[in-house]
Formats: C-alpha cells, structure tokens, sequence
C-alpha cells in the first residue's frame, strides 16, 4: 500500500508538471485566431481557468497571474491590475474574516450551536433540523468549512451516545486506528464506520445467540440499519447546511463577494445590491430551502417515517435519546458560565450584521444618508466593527483599579489579538477574491466581454425565465468538479453580456449564477465541506450522488421561484436599468471602433 500511495504521488507531481509546462503552448492558437488584445486577454483566462481546474498551481497563486502577465502581454498597466487585489470588497470580506475569528477565538459558536440543540429535542429528525439550522446559521457569518469542522464533533458525540460505543474485535480496533491516525493527519473528524456498527452484535454470547428467534434478529437488523441511515443523515446535512448558509449573506461566501465587485467592475452606476438587499432576498429563499433539503433527508435516512408515525418508539430508542438530551446538556454546562467577553462579542456581532443591514436597505432610508452620498460602504462599515475587537478588553473592567495606586499594572488582553487574527484569516481568499477582480478589469478594458457578447447572437431567442433555469443548472454541475470561486469568475462576465444580448436586467442572470455555485451536493471533491463530511468513513459516493440529485434539482427549481417573484421588486428586475444602458451603450461604440481599426489594418494590406 505504501507502494501504491508514492506512486500515485509521483503520477500527480507529473501531471501538475505536464499541465503548468504544456497548458501555455497548447492555448497558444487562442492567441493567433482573435483580435490582438481580445486573444491576449483570452488567452489569460483560458490559462488560469485550467490550473484552477487542475489544481497544478495553489488557488491563490494562480490568482497572482494578472499581475504578471496583463502588463507583459500589453492588455492593463500594473497600476491598474494590482488595486484590483485590495477593492472595497475585500475589505468587506476581510471584516467578516476577522469577526469570525473573534466568534471562534471565545466559542462564541459552540454555545450558540449547544443551545439550539437543546431547544430543538432529541428526536433524530429534530436533531438534524437542529443542526441544520445552526450550521446555516455559523454559515452566514463564518467559512463554510470552519461551520462544518466545528458541527461533525458535536454530531459525533450526539451520535455516540444515541447508539453507544461499540467493542469490536482486534482487527476492527487495529482498521479504526489506521483510519483514525490517517485521518488526524489531514485534521479532519473521525467517526465510527458502518462495519463498527455491524460489528457491535458480536458480543452476544453463543448460547444466546442459539436461542435468539428469527423475529428478533430480523427486529435487530432493522434497528442496525435505522441506526446506519441515522448516522448518515446526520453527517450529510452538517455540509449541505454549511452550503446553504453561505448564500444568506454577502460576506458568507466568496462568489457573493465576487458578485459585488464584479457589478462594481462591469456596472459603476449598479448600487442596488448590498448587505441589506441581498439579505432580503437571499435568507428566506435560505430558510425554504433549508427545511425543503430537511425534509428530504430526513424521509430518505429515516428520521422521519411516513408509514409508521404513530407507531411506539422501544425502550432502546427512549433510552439513547435521554442520553443524547444528558451529553448535549453536560457539554454545554462544560463551558461554563457565560464570560464577559463571549458577552462582548455577542453585542458587536450584532452590531456588526444591524450596522450592515441598515446601512442603505433601499426600502427605507439607512443611517449612511446622513452622510455624504458615496462616502459610506459595506467596507467602512464592517472595518469599523472589527477595529474595535482589537481594543476592546475580554475581561469586565473595573474602575476601582484608576483610582487604587496600589493595584498591579496588568496589561487587560483584548477581544482579538492581532497573532491570533494572522493565523486564523484565510489570506489566500483575498488574493483569491482580487484575481477575480483583475480578471474582469482585464476583459472590460480589451473588449474581450464585448467580444463574447458578440457570439451569443443563437441565445438571443431564449425567454428569461428558461435563461435563469439553464443557468443555474449549468454552473451548478460545472462547480460539482471545480472550485465554486474559480466557477464564478469565469462565468459572470459571459452571464453579464448575456444579459444584455437578451435586453434584461444583468442581475437577473448574474444572481442565479452566483448563487447556484454553492448547490454543489453530489461528489464530496465539490466542495471543503462535503470532503470533510466524506472523510468520516461512514458516507459513500453513491449516497451523496443520490440525496443531492434531489438537493440540486430543489434548488434550481427555489432559485428560479426567487427570482421571478420577491427578487423582482428588491432588485427591480422588471426593467433593463439604466446603468446596464450606458454599458451597453459603451460596448457598441466599443465593436464600432474595433470594426474601424480591423477594416483600416484590412485597407492598408
């Protein structure tokens, strides 16, 4: 085996070589068939799509590459690709980051995620429903994956005292350590297997498993398989949730963002997203399709039984869920009493998404209007917040001490220190977020969205509402295979022309595909998440490809619900606006002096 693991090693280190080595010759054509700049610009994105795909490069490196090859190719001076990477959306993004590290520097999000347990029951579909709505939740405001990471121990714990620890044999022990050990390497959680499970029933004594009846082994199979589907449900809806979550708010996940600065990009006169519109819109089309995607897991793994509802739990059920209800109680009382810097962070998060939500929620006047109009944003906003975490003191202070000579000089720690902000900030998603902003300067200034926009002339025929449909459906099975961030980058500028060609609102396609880059459900290598869940051991390819089918498929059909309803009057989808009119307007004159300089070129040959 180990063997086999160098050698499929040395295979992936020749494949990244053979990519990052034969990718830039092999898209060279690109260069030779389009207009000088259009290919030139093409020809980057082309390059940086495949190492996104491949992976030959880290994400964040790949995303460095316009600063190096937009001025040597001649498409953007430097000055202009590099601010790309530092725009008022990263630090919106930024603000998010570091007040999720405060959140989880005081297990601010444990107690939280405890507390709802404890409110929701034991029941096995009340427990999903539980940690489904409290993964959505640290969804919105922490990553993704940190949600999920946080939520599997818990669930794992939970689990274990529905279904008991299980004594297996010398074989069985010495699998689950190697699976453990390989496991921890990659710090992800580990959780017991299904053949653990089965192996449970061997510590039966012969004689009594002589005079066992055929009824009550079947009654035992069947109660080994409801615990085997219980724990399934429970692992696949921690990711699915975390993915749902994501969409609510803008700083959730990083194609929101890249959504915001695009538009920003594309459409400088578009002011009709922020913080507090998208949440209008996104959190309830979150909430539908959080009990939708409950329901469904629950009916297919068992939590909820449709033939048999009124039927009487056994005894064995009753006892593992008191035991279920003492770990989570005794958990929660492991943290505490509540200090006054969880306390603390409390108020400034909601400080934090009020501030935000307030700031300009378009139905009504928001506090940024006492201001100079242009002056306030998202970014200033949430900077604010966080700058106050950095002095802000995590122990209650005690005005005795100003006026005691006597009491010690003791430095107070603050909220957040900026060690503890440096490492837990994931960096590479700002540079990550800033690459696809430079991509969609660089196609603006050649002309090579204009371009693009030039060749959808056959989709022109196509009504909105089915545009919406194939949309989402595309980009949500491209994203099954590639990262959803790389995902939406590539296509939001070809969404936003196409939007134009069809004389409709650009959001009324560009939404649609940002957020159906977070429907991934099907392969656990779509997203951080579902690996996570997937490492566990417990969970098959074919269970994740068969509950999120349906999942997909919901949210496709919820998303084009949104879009054509409530969406409508938030965004003012009804109309073609009038900055995407001046985009447009300057596109053609944009084709027109291409034409010109081609025919001139033409004239002189």
């Amino acid at each position: 085996m180990a063997a086999l693991g160098a050698l499929v090693k040395k295979a992936w280190s020749v494949r990244r070589f053979v990519v990052l080595l034969c990718a830039p010759l092999a898209l060279v054509p690109v260069l030779l068939s389009l207009p000088a700049k259009e290919g030139r610009c093409l020809y980057v994105i082309l390059l940086m799509a495949l190492y996104w795909c491949t992976e030959a490069l880290p994400l964040a490196v790949t995303a460095l590459l316009p600063i190096v090859l937009f001025p040597f190719l001649g498409i953007l001076p430097s000055n202009k690709v590099c601010p790309q990477y530092f725009l008022d959306t990263n630090f919106l993004f930024l603000s998010g980051l570091i007040m999720a590290s405060a959140i989880e520097e005081w297990n601010l999000h444990r107690r939280i995620a405890l507390r709802v347990l404890m409110l929701v029951g034991v029941q096995p579909a009340r427990l999903i429903l539980g940690m489904m709505l409290t993964t959505s939740f640290l969804s919105m405001w922490l990553s993704n994956t940190a949600s999920t990471a946080m939520m599997l121990p818990i669930a794992n714990a939970i689990l274990k005292s529905l279904f008991g620890e299980k004594d297996t044999s010398k074989d069985m022990s010495r699998e689950n350590e190697e699976n453990q050990a390989s496991l921890q390497q990659n710090k992800l959680y580990t959780v017991p297997t299904e053949m653990q499970f089965l192996a449970s029933t061997e510590d039966k004594d012969l004689s009594e498993e002589k005079e066992i009846s055929s009824d009550a082994l079947s009654d035992l199979k069947k109660e080994e398989e409801y615990k085997t589907n219980i724990w399934k449900g429970f692992l696949i809806s921690i990711p699915y949730a975390a993915s749902i979550g994501g969409t609510a708010t803008l700083t959730g996940t990083a194609p929101n963002l890249i959504l915001l600065g695009q538009l920003k990009s594309y459409f400088p006169e578009c002011d009709v997203v922020n913080f507090g519109s998208w949440f209008m819109f996104a959190f309830p089309l979150m909430l539908i399709f959080l009990l939708m995607g409950w329901l469904w897991i629950s009916i297919l793994y068992g939590g909820i039984n449709l033939r048999g509802w009124k039927t009487k739990k056994s005894n064995i059920r009753v006892d593992a869920e008191a035991r279920a209800k003492e770990v989570i109680k005794e958990d929660y009382q492991k943290l505490g009493p509540t200090k006054f810097a969880e306390q603390a962070i409390f108020f400034f998060f909601c400080m934090f998404a009020i501030m935000l939500f307030s700031r300009d929620p378009k139905f009504i006047p928001g506090w940024a209007s006492l201001f100079a109009p242009g002056f306030i944003s998202d970014a200033v906003t949430g900077i604010t917040i966080v700058i106050i975490l950095f002095f802000f003191p995590s122990q209650k202070p005690s005005f005795r001490w100003w006026f005691d000579l006597k009491a010690p000089n003791t430095e107070t720690q603050p909220l957040l220190t900026w060690r503890k902000a440096q490492e837990t900030v994931p960096w590479n998603i700002i540079l990550l977020l800033g690459g696809g902003f430079a991509m969609a300067k660089g196609c603006e200034e050649s002309g090579l969205s204009v371009w693009i926009g030039g060749r959808l002339h056959p989709l022109e025929g196509v009504p909105p509402p089915v545009a919406v449909i194939l949309v989402t459906v595309v980009i949500a099975l491209f994203t099954e295979f590639a990262s959803n961030t790389a995902t939406i980058i590539i296509f939001l500028p070809v969404l936003a022309e196409l939007a134009i060609r069809l004389k409709v609102n650009p959001l009324y396609l560009m939404i649609p595909g940002t957020i159906g880059c977070s429907y991934a459900f099907m392969l656990p290598v779509s997203t951080p998440p579902n690996s996570i869940a997937f490492s566990s051991g417990h969970l098959m390819v074919k269970d994740m490809a068969r509950t999120g089918l349906l999942m997909n498929l919901m949210g496709v059909l919820l998303l084009s619900l949104a879009m054509n309803t409530w969406a409508k009057s938030i965004f003012q989808l009804g109309t073609f606006p009038a900055w995407a009119n001046i985009h447009a307007e300057n596109a053609t004159s944009l084709v027109t002096a291409v034409e010109n300089v081609t025919l001139s070129a033409l004239n002189k040959i």
